[in-house]
């Protein structure tokens, strides 16, 4: 699942591919949101990315339109 985070003062959002659940990455958010915590995410490689909450201005999660080649109507 491709989740996108949007960070303030960034000029490009962060994109992260990660075997989670939309359930489970919209929980971590919720706390991370929450007063000063953190939003931590696991990539698919292993890799963890950790952006503190007070400084996301979006997060999008969604599935991602991945291996399409060529055009698409």
């Amino acid at each position: 699942m491709e989740v996108k985070i949007g960070v303030q003062y960034a000029s490009r959002e962060l994109v992260v591919e990660t075997d989670e659940t939309a359930d489970a990455v919209e929980k971590v958010a919720a706390e991370a949101l929450k007063g000063d915590g953190v939003f931590t995410l696991t990539d698919t490689k292993g890799r963890k990315t950790i952006v503190p909450g007070s400084k996301i201005t979006y997060i999008e999660i969604g599935g991602g339109v991945a291996g399409h080649v060529g055009f698409r109507s």
